[in-house]
């Protein structure tokens, strides 16, 4: 049985069996049907049924953002935005579908050459609990829209949100089976993985479960596209507006419960403006009000799981034996962890080489803009990175050398339909969104004609 617990309360939600895997092959022997007909419904039904989606998230939303809070923690309102930003996704993709996967003619010395854009067939999808909407959106809508079908095995702790994820495109009229959901432990989904049914694997989550996950696709020829961690730098140069600066810093790196693979992490401050930064992030931090996330004017709510709550706490311990100081916060009861701030991290630190995934803010001390960037490069990661300055031309220059799959000057980091997400080192390979994610899961097929 997987069992939803309320992360605030530790007070049992649900349980649900799992499914057999007789159960699992008759899912996956549904979705070849469901493919062959899917795949010929022309582009324009499709994007009609996805319009449908975005409606009935929309009037679903309140129901939809409680399921989630219940399930994850994260404060409610930060769950009514994620819905609002699932809907917004659906018709990003019907609107822009049709363009993305339209014919690319290719001057040769033939009458006509040309590039076609096919689906593939079954996509599996292995997502992570802290976005439980988006994350699976911002793969299918995208993918479903090429022509293929989606199985998504979620996270075992929001299994009440797949399958609603699944109820919505039953009540937005895709054809039944299309998209479904497997309630299946991490030991089955080899098997999924490695049936001829599946035709590629979409996964975010950690790098360790990435590695697996690649290592048996691979195995078995087939397509994957891999969103793992991030210990994003917030760079923040000796002319940065401060105030800006440190309203998004907070934002960033708080924001449910600071459990974002993009959020900010390792705050690289150059140091004539260290000292006000700090105090300037500690006031911040002093004002965030933390409790029940149901609570309309709570800011921050618990972490996802208590096995989750006790790693932060681990890395935070370790990480100050070697030396770093804890300026604010540090205790934590249950899945309830004080929002952070930690001064003094340094290189070799868990703080500063390892992702962490809470509400834990590590400030560095830079001398000078070359040692930003390279406490910034010095990562195994590369998924984000924000850059703060006044003088954006010069950040462009700092831009280009930084290794991130996307940089933001002066804004913060997030993902947009309208473009490429994805990383590079460990943080993974491919890319989601936009025209460059739709055509991850294709045949990019070419076409000759002399």
């Amino acid at each position: 049985m997987f069992r939803s617990i309320h992360p605030f309360n530790q007070l049992l939600i649900e349980e649900f069996r799992l499914h057999t895997d007789r159960e699992v092959l008759t899912i996956l022997e549904n979705s070849t049907e469901a493919f062959r007909k899917w795949s010929t419904t022309p582009l324009a039904r499709r994007s009609s049924l996805m319009m449908n989606a975005a409606t009935v998230l929309r009037k679903n939303k309140e129901r939809y953002a409680k399921t989630i809070t219940l399930e994850m923690g994260k404060v409610i309102s930060e769950s009514r935005a994620e819905i609002e930003k699932c809907a917004n996704g659906c018709e990003f993709f019907a609107q822009n579908a049709e363009r993305f996967l339209s014919d690319v003619s290719i001057a040769t010395e033939a009458s006509r050459s040309y590039i076609t854009f096919q689906p593939i067939g079954a996509v599996l999808a292995i997502m992570p609990w802290n976005f439980p909407f988006w994350q699976v959106f911002r793969f299918a809508a995208p993918a479903l829209m090429a022509g293929n079908v989606a199985l998504l095995k979620h996270a075992p702790n929001v299994t009440r949100c797949s399958l609603l994820l699944e109820e919505i495109f039953k009540e937005a009229g895709f054809p039944e089976h299309v998209f479904q959901s497997l309630i299946i432990e991490v030991d089955q989904v080899e098997q999924v993985i490695e049936s001829s049914i599946v035709q590629g694997v979409a996964l975010t989550g950690s790098e360790l479960a990435g590695s697996k996950v690649a290592a048996i696709a691979g195995k078995n020829i087939k397509k994957t596209v891999l969103e793992l961690g991030g210990s994003d730098p917030f760079i923040v140069l000796s002319d940065a507006d401060l105030e800006s600066t440190l309203k998004v810093a907070v934002q960033s790196r708080m924001q449910n419960a600071g459990q974002s693979c993009i959020a900010a992490k390792r705050f690289i401050v150059h140091a004539s403006i260290y000292n006000d930064f700090i105090d300037g992030f500690k006031k911040r931090i002093e004002s965030l009000k933390q409790g029940d996330p149901f609570n309309e004017e709570i800011q921050m709510g618990p972490m996802a799981r208590l096995d989750l709550a006790e790693k932060l706490r681990q890395q935070l311990v370790r990480s100050v034996q070697a030396g770093a100081s804890i300026v604010i916060g540090g205790a934590y009861d249950g899945c309830n962890f004080e929002p952070t701030l930690l001064d003094k991290v340094i290189p070799g630190m868990p703080a500063f080489d390892e992702e962490i995934f809470g509400p834990v803010a590590s400030v560095c001390k830079a001398e000078s803009e070359a040692e930003m960037i390279w406490l910034a490069n010095l990562s195994r990661y590369g998924l984000g990175a924000s850059v703060w300055t006044k003088n954006t031309r010069h950040a462009e220059q700092i831009v280009r050398q930084l290794d991130a799959g996307s940089v933001f000057v002066n804004s913060l980091m997030r993902s947009d339909a309208r473009l490429p997400f994805g990383g590079i080192k460990k943080s993974g390979y491919g890319r989601e969104l936009s025209e460059s994610g739709i055509r991850e899961f294709v045949n990019q097929k070419t076409v000759y004609i002399s």
